[in-house]
């Protein structure tokens, strides 16, 4: 079989989910950081969705260290199937998830210039939280179509 960057198991695989966790929890941490944040339910599914798209991903990343370690090969046609359901699903929502956030601030920032009258709700770090949970998508996005393309070949 074809080496392919980002599969699980590999060092590579390791980096993109540690990367998927590090966005993921600064995505929550400046969001949280943020005065006032829960009134707003698209902020508070941003913190949902980075949540579960951390656990997922540290989930994978530890199967990872443990596959490196005793230097065992993850291309079981379960494992891969349940990789290509989680990364599809996690993907989705983290997606979902930062283009309501980023229509929040949109609307507020740009649109109603909310942000300049009420400057106690620190919009920067709005913006900042959604940046980095868009990164994290795209993160997540590279390793589910890894998991696609590795999924024909177990």
């Amino acid at each position: 079989m074809k080496e392919v960057i980002g599969r699980p198991g590999t060092v590579s695989g390791l980096l993109l989910r540690i990367g998927q966790c590090l966005f993921a929890a600064a995505s929550i941490s400046v969001m949280v950081s943020a005065h006032e944040f829960s009134i707003y339910t698209a902020f508070c599914y941003l913190i949902a969705s980075m949540g579960l798209q951390l656990l997922w991903s540290l989930g994978l990343a530890c199967l990872d260290v443990y596959a490196l370690r005793i230097k065992r090969d993850l291309q079981n046609p379960v494992l891969v199937s349940l990789f290509v359901v989680g990364d599809w699903v996690t993907a989705t929502l983290s997606l979902a998830a930062a283009c309501s956030s980023a229509g929040v601030i949109v609307l507020y920032a740009r649109d109603l210039d909310f942000c300049a009258s009420e400057p106690h709700l620190q919009c920067n770090r709005f913006e900042i939280s959604v940046t980095l949970a868009f990164i994290t998508w795209i993160l997540i996005t590279i390793s589910s179509h890894v998991m696609f393309w590795i999924l024909p070949s177990v």
